[in-house]
């Protein structure tokens, strides 16, 4: 009797501690109460809330399977199972259960209520259409099957009438939390981001210390062009958590559009490398590298970007990147292995050709040099870069009438270029100086003399 009497107070006790929100004493509490008496339905029900709580949910679906078996007719339970089983996506079991709740009682409106959301998981949307229409027959005012039949709507394109039963939600139960960010979500796909701004707004005030939907605001205020204020919204999920990688991420590419890699590698260097459940993390290899090179960090740079290749084998900006770091240390060769991976991947790619053949000059490669700087120019007519060394190899070959062939051309797209001006004037002086090299060298042969 005691063993008992000691059961039903821990049973007490558990409610106190879960009104106080201390789930994991409650649990204690709970256990062993059903160490007693494991055949009280209510008791694994109360169980199965606690391990929701504790976000546990697959325990809390065997609390609830189990709380069915000692007492089927609990439709509160079934209920409570039923969305568990959502959560955890396994929605053809909940699919089950819920219609076997509708089939005992075809008046209990929550049944159908909950079959829409369901139905919507799977993707049967003329199923979840008719579970809404026999929820309202039983009643026409309940938000949760707007809420719900409004997700199938949206997931059909349906966009305009999803977002009127998310509104009608609005209308029913102003505080239904989620809602506005669903219609946000709504307006945004459609282009009209300022209204889907301020739904956004209207739910973060209703759940101001929510850093994902302060991200998913923040996200949205970028797409908008409104930099700085997602600046701010990022800085800001930032302070509520340190550890937030998207933040982080998002707002070191912001700090790399504005030009200011130092503020962009402190971002990237504050995340957790092991983070894997952010696709967008797959870039931060890539950006880290990025914001190294601007820092001219060279070696460091080399060594994420090498890492963002291994990840992203099919990318050729990544390839071209890792050989300017290379060009970037005096190490032409190894920098020209990379400039063709890239022209592997996309042979008409300028940059790489250019990038290769100034790689081949300064290993005195001008007969290779000059063919990458053709090539360049055969795919961006204008880059007058290609065009200056061109002219500066041709030189170097004496061969002077391409030479000043070259730097009219250059002259023709950069009319007001000092650079190519005074190259052009210092021509006849190149000429002059390669013809006196060339007679003195035949004098040194003649007279058996090291040639210069």
């Amino acid at each position: 009797m005691n063993d008992w009497l000691d059961a039903e107070q821990r049973v007490e006790r558990a409610q106190q501690l879960s009104e106080s929100q201390r789930w994991a004493e409650a649990l204690v509490e709970i256990d062993v109460a059903l160490g007693v008496n494991p055949s009280n339905a209510s008791w694994h029900a109360q169980r199965g809330f606690i391990l929701e709580e504790l976000d546990r949910p697959e325990d809390a679906s065997r609390a609830y399977e189990r709380s069915l078996e000692l007492e089927p007719e609990d439709r509160g339970v079934a209920v409570a199972l039923g969305n568990v089983l959502i959560q955890l996506g396994r929605h053809a079991r909940a699919v089950e259960v819920f219609e076997e709740l509708a089939r005992s009682y075809p008046d209990f409106e929550p049944a159908y209520c909950s079959l829409i959301g369901a139905y919507t998981e799977l993707g049967l949307h003329d199923k979840a259409e008719e579970m809404f229409y026999l929820a309202q027959e039983l009643d026409e005012r309940c938000p949760h099957c707007f809420f719900q039949i409004a997700a199938s709507l949206f997931a059909r394109g349906l966009t305009e009438r999803a977002i009127y039963c998310w509104e009608r939600v609005l209308d029913l139960e102003p505080a239904y939390v989620g809602v506005c960010r669903r219609i946000g979500r709504a307006y945004r796909s459609q282009g009209k981001l300022e209204i889907a701004r301020e739904y956004f707004v209207r739910e973060v005030r209703e759940d101001p210390g929510n850093t994902d939907l302060l991200y998913e605001l923040a996200d949205l205020t970028l797409e908008a062009g409104d930099v700085a204020s997602a600046a701010g919204k990022l800085a800001q999920i930032i302070e509520l958590d340190a550890d937030h990688a998207g933040a982080r991420f998002a707002l070191g590419k912001i700090w790399l559009a504005k030009g200011q890699p130092a503020q962009a590698w402190e971002c990237f260097n504050a995340i957790d490398h092991s983070i894997d459940d952010d696709p967008e993390l797959d870039k931060l290899d890539l950006k880290a590298g990025e914001a190294l090179y601007q820092l001219r960090r060279f070696d460091e740079a080399r060594e994420r970007l090498v890492q963002a290749a291994a990840r992203d084998t099919a990318n050729p900006d990544i390839r071209m990147q890792i050989g300017n770091c290379l060009l970037a240390t005096n190490k032409p060769s190894d920098a020209a292995d990379w400039y063709r991976r890239v022209l592997a991947l996309d042979a008409r790619q300028p940059y790489a050709q250019h990038n290769l053949a100034v790689c081949l000059f300064q290993m005195e490669d001008y007969e290779g040099g000059v063919v990458h700087c053709l090539h360049a120019l055969r795919s961006k007519p204008d880059y007058v870069l290609a065009m200056h060394n061109a002219a500066i190899a041709y030189v170097q070959l004496a061969r002077w009438s391409e030479a000043r062939s070259m730097l009219k051309k250059a002259l023709r797209h950069d009319p007001g270029s000092q650079t190519l001006e005074q190259l052009s004037r210092r021509l006849w002086r190149f000429r002059v100086q390669v013809s006196v090299r060339r007679m003195v060298n035949r004098v040194r042969r003649i007279l058996g003399r090291p040639v210069a």
